[in-house]
C-alpha cells in the first residue's frame, strides 16, 4: 500500500519520471540528503532507475576540512538547503450496480448487487534540496577519506556511488486508507475466487510518519585520488532509442541470458524455488527479506550465510548455501531479477498470477503476452484467448489489462501504457511458467 500512495504522488508531482520512489517504509531514512546510495543496473521493464541504500552518508567517507566544519551546515537549520512545502491531495470513488450472469465451473451463478471503492488522503509535503554549487564548494574543501573500508571495497568491486541531493518528505503524520464496500451476493473482482454475501467491509490502511522521505533525485560520484566530482551527464544516463520489434528483442535475450541457470536446476529445486516466489507474492515482508539477502549475496566479495527464520524461505535459502560460489552468484542475480519484475506487477496482478498458478494456465498467459501483448497494435489470436473456462479467460484479460492492454471486443488491442509494464509481466510469467514446469 505504501508503493500505491508514493507511485501516486511522484506521478502527480513529476510526470518527467526524474522523482525516484522510495519503494519500502522501512528504507526512507536512508535516502535523505546526502547519503550515499548505489545504483542498481536497470532492466528494460523498469521505467526508472532504481538505488540502494549503503548506509553511509557523505558525511561519513569524507576527511575533515581545516575549519573541521561538517556537513550539517548544508541541512534545513544551516544556509544552505531550501525547502518548500506544497499539499498533495486524491479522492476517488467508484460504484457498481447491477447483475449479470457468469459460468464458474459447470454452475452458472447469477451475481446482483452493489459494490463500492472509495479512497481518499491529503498529504502535506515538504521539498528539501541542496543546491549543486553547494556542493560543488564541499568538494574543494573536502577530501575523500580512501582508507575508509566502504570507499576501499567500492572501489574494488568498481561500482557506481551516488549522493541524494534533494529529497520530498512528508512535513506531517498523515494516514491514506481504502475502502471496498460489498451488498447482495455480489462479486468486487471477477477474477478472485471469493464471494461476498450479505454486506462485506474491506478496509486497509498505512499511516505514514512525519519526515518520511517518500522520493528523491542523486547525482553520480567519481572518486580518483581523494579527489571526488560530481557527474552531471553519467554514461549510464546515455540510452538508445529502440522500435518495439527492438525492445522485444533485448527483452527476450536479456531475460533469457538472466534466468535460464533456473532451468539447469533439478525438478525438486524447482519446486523449492516456485514455492518461495509464491510466498513472496503473498507476503511483501518475505518479499523484502529475500531482495535483502539476494542483494546482500551480490555485493559480498566472499562467502554470504543465508538464514532466516521464516519457513516458506528456508528450503530455498539452505539450497543456496550449498551451492557453489559462481552458481551462488548466477541464482541470486536470477532471482533478484525476478523479484525485480514481480515488483513493477500491481498487487492484485500477483493475486491473479498466483491464481493462474493454481489453474496452470501461465504458459498460455505466456504465449499471449510475448506474441501479442508485447506490440502497441495487434489482433489477439482467438486459440490463446480460448479456455476450458471463463473464469479463465477473464482472469487472463483481467491481468493483461492491468499491464496496460486493452482489448477491444472485435479482437484488436492497444498498449495504453509504457511498453516497461507488459515487459514486467512477461518476465514474471516466463519464469513461473518454467519453474512450474517441473515434470
Amino acid at each position: 500500500m505504501f508503493k500505491k500512495v508514493i507511485q501516486s504522488v511522484v506521478n502527480q508531482m513529476d510526470p518527467t519520471g526524474e522523482l525516484v520512489p522510495v519503494h519500502s517504509i522501512l528504507d526512507h531514512e536512508h535516502f535523505r540528503p546526502l547519503c550515499l546510495v548505489r545504483r542498481k543496473r536497470k532492466k528494460i521493464f523498469q521505467p526508472s532507475a532504481r538505488y540502494v541504500q549503503t548506509w553511509y552518508t557523505l558525511e561519513d567517507v569524507l576527511l575533515p576540512g581545516e575549519d573541521n566544519r561538517s556537513t550539517e551546515s548544508l541541512f534545513p537549520k544551516g544556509d544552505g538547503q531550501d525547502s518548500r512545502q506544497f499539499t498533495v491531495n486524491k479522492s476517488s470513488s467508484d460504484r457498481v450496480d447491477g447483475s449479470l450472469s457468469l459460468h464458474v465451473d459447470s454452475a452458472s451463478v447469477e451475481v446482483k448487487g452493489v459494490a463500492s471503492l472509495s479512497k481518499e488522503w491529503s498529504i502535506k509535503l515538504e521539498k528539501n534540496y541542496i543546491p549543486i554549487p553547494k556542493l560543488e564548494a564541499l568538494k574543494t574543501e573536502r577530501k575523500m577519506n580512501m582508507n575508509h573500508s566502504f570507499i576501499r571495497q567500492l572501489q574494488k568491486t568498481q561500482q557506481k556511488l551516488y549522493v541524494v541531493h534533494e529529497t520530498v518528505e512528508t512535513s506531517e503524520e498523515t494516514s491514506y486508507e481504502e475502502l471496498i464496500e460489498a451488498e447482495g451476493s455480489f462479486k468486487t473482482q471477477l477474477h478472485v475466487k471469493f464471494w461476498a454475501k450479505g454486506t462485506r467491509d474491506n478496509r486497509q490502511g498505512i499511516t505514514i510518519p512525519q519526515g518520511c522521505t517518500l522520493a528523491f533525485r542523486a547525482i553520480q560520484l567519481t572518486i580518483t585520488d581523494g579527489s571526488w566530482e560530481l557527474e552531471y551527464f553519467p554514461e549510464s544516463c546515455r540510452t538508445l532509442v529502440f522500435s518495439s520489434q527492438g525492445k522485444l528483442h533485448r527483452l527476450q535475450v536479456e531475460v533469457k541470458d538472466t534466468c535460464d541457470i533456473f532451468s539447469k536446476l533439478s525438478s525438486d529445486l524447482f519446486v523449492v524455488f516456485l514455492k518461495a516466489f509464491e510466498a513472496v507474492m503473498r507476503d511483501r515482508n518475505l518479499f523484502e527479506e529475500l531482495t535483502h539477502k539476494m542483494e546482500a549475496v551480490l555485493d559480498e566479495t566472499g562467502s554470504c550465510e543465508l538464514k532466516t527464520e521464516s519457513p516458506d524461505l528456508k528450503d530455498l535459502l539452505s539450497s543456496l548455501q550449498d551451492s557453489s560460489r559462481h552458481l551462488l552468484l548466477k541464482l541470486a542475480e536470477a532471482i533478484t531479477y525476478t523479484l525485480d519484475a514481480l515488483d513493477e506487477l500491481m498487487e492484485d496482478q500477483l493475486l491473479l498470477l498466483l491464481e493462474s498458478l493454481e489453474e496452470k494456465i501461465v504458459s498460455q498467459q505466456l504465449k499471449l503476452v510475448r506474441e501479442h501483448a508485447l506490440e502497441e497494435h495487434f489482433s489477439v489470436d482467438a486459440s490463446l484467448l480460448s479456455f476450458s473456462q471463463e473464469r479463465k479467460q477473464k482472469l487472463t484479460i483481467a491481468m493483461v489489462e492491468m499491464s496496460g492492454v486493452k482489448l477491444q471486443t472485435d479482437g484488436s488491442a492497444v498498449c495504453t501504457k509504457a511498453f516497461s509494464a507488459v515487459a514486467a509481466l512477461y518476465v514474471s510469467l516466463y519464469v513461473l511458467d518454467l519453474l512450474s514446469n517441473s515434470d
